[in-house]
């Protein structure tokens, strides 16, 4: 889940594995976004006038908040400009360069590379209307703000080129409540059906490794029903398991409304060296590591060993620290990389929250697999909603090597960003009718 005290965990440098043709660092959000907040915060502190409220400075606070929204707005589509650039370099450079020498590099090094343009400025102004940034005389253009203005930024971009073919979503924290399951009066299921209805394809990409279309079902129903109920067509959404290891395809008319796809259908090439014994190597030096840190750090948990993951969880009732939790997947995470199994295939390691997870691949490889089974869309077409992009622990930073993504902290703010897409769509509907453009 994303808190203040992650984000802090995040800004620690750490290295991000590459694997075949991915030779690129994931896009560093955390770094991107303080830098923007730095810019802003200069205008904030010369511009912002902290009366008395028992003042009649109702003119000044006008002026101020209009001079304000001039400059931020400015410094957006400055660094809208070094995006732009940014890619051009990326283009020279070759789409999985990580020898970008663009401007933007050099002010932001962790930056990675861009699927699409984004419009910074129009987002700024989109989210300004919203949150009253401008209007603001105590407190500053926070983390939050940059981030929700990103994620506006990238659904402009996807929507007014009809480039969004494929939207996947993280489970937990993104389309319901942790721990939780997508009920009937979810207010994502009709935001869902929407994009279903327009041709987007849908995927659910979740940490969740079950083997059974029971178990999916019973976290997923109202979702999956809500689809029989509106005459979607099967194969339409699908839901990957376990990052990147099952995945189950909708078909109305089967027991549990899924039915489970061969991985020839939908694995990638380079997953052919996923072997049972590489798979078994790996999750043997998982395990014992996890050991390593339950007994260090006296944690009452079980050790659970899966087909394709190994973690810890405790019994009903009792929390764990996330001082233990985020301990457990740097020390895990690091005794792997060091490893001669974790050269032979990626993986994860997680906080889950309340536990600490290691699956078989990541998020990166299950978005892909997903564009694949679809007919392989890129990744400049495909948007993966999720919670966890902080780099310490958290299973959809990944995703930033397939494609573009919005991170969130909620499930009513993935309701409010799939509002945005369906009204820029509309929006764009309307101007390319009165237009009379093909």
């Amino acid at each position: 889940m994303t808190t203040r005290y992650r984000v802090e965990y995040a800004l620690k440098e750490r290295p991000v594995r590459k694997y075949i043709y991915f030779q690129v660092m994931a896009f560093a959000d955390t770094e991107l976004i303080e830098w923007i907040k730095g810019l802003l915060a200069v205008p904030f502190v010369l511009l912002s006038q902290p009366t008395n409220i028992h003042e009649d400075d109702k003119p000044t606070v006008a002026q101020m908040a209009q001079s304000a929204h001039d400059r931020y707005s400015q410094i957006m589509k400055d660094v809208e400009d070094l995006i732009i650039d940014h890619i051009a370099h990326q283009k020279r450079g070759g789409l999985w360069s990580t020898d970008t020498k663009s401007k933007l590099k050099l002010l932001v090094p962790s930056v990675g590379n861009f699927f699409t343009h984004l419009p910074l400025k129009d987002a700024f102004e989109f989210q300004d209307r919203r949150r009253f940034i401008s209007n603001r005389r105590f407190v500053a253009p926070s983390f939050n703000d940059i981030r929700l203005i990103l994620n506006t930024a990238q659904a402009m971009s996807l929507v007014r080129t009809s480039r969004l073919e494929l939207v996947t979503f993280d489970g937990d924290v993104t389309l319901y409540d942790d721990g939780q399951s997508l009920t009937p009066d979810n207010p994502c299921i009709p935001r869902i059906l929407h994009l279903l209805k327009k041709g987007v394809r849908i995927g659910i990409v979740t940490a969740a490794g079950y083997t059974e279309e029971s178990k999916y079902y019973g976290r997923l129903y109202g979702l999956l029903d809500a689809l029989a109920e509106n005459d979607i067509p099967a194969h339409q959404l699908v839901v990957m398991g376990g990052e990147a290891n099952f995945l189950f395809a909708y078909t109305p008319h089967a027991e549990h409304r899924l039915e489970r796809i061969a991985p020839e259908v939908w694995q990638l090439p380079e997953m052919s060296t996923w072997t049972e014994e590489n798979i078994k190597n790996l999750l043997d030096v998982a395990e014992s590591a996890l050991k390593q840190c339950v007994s260090a750090l006296n944690m009452p948990v079980s050790v659970l060993r899966k087909s394709r993951a190994v973690g810890i969880y405790p019994p009903a009732g009792v929390k764990l620290a996330r001082e233990q939790l985020e301990e457990t997947v740097l020390v895990v995470q690091r005794i792997l990389e060091m490893s001669p199994a974790a050269k032979k295939i990626p993986f994860c390691a997680f906080n889950g929250g309340n536990d600490v997870f290691v699956d078989i691949g990541d998020k990166s490889w299950g978005v892909m697999a997903c564009q694949r089974y679809f007919g392989g869309i890129e990744g400049g077409r495909s948007l993966h909603v999720g919670d966890q992009f902080l780099s310490a622990g958290a299973n959809d930073f990944k995703a930033r090597l397939a494609c573009t993504t919005a991170w969130i902290a909620s499930p009513a703010e993935t309701v409010a960003l799939l509002d945005e897409v369906q009204d820029l769509s509309a929006a764009r509907g309307r101007s390319h009718s009165l237009s009379g453009g093909a």
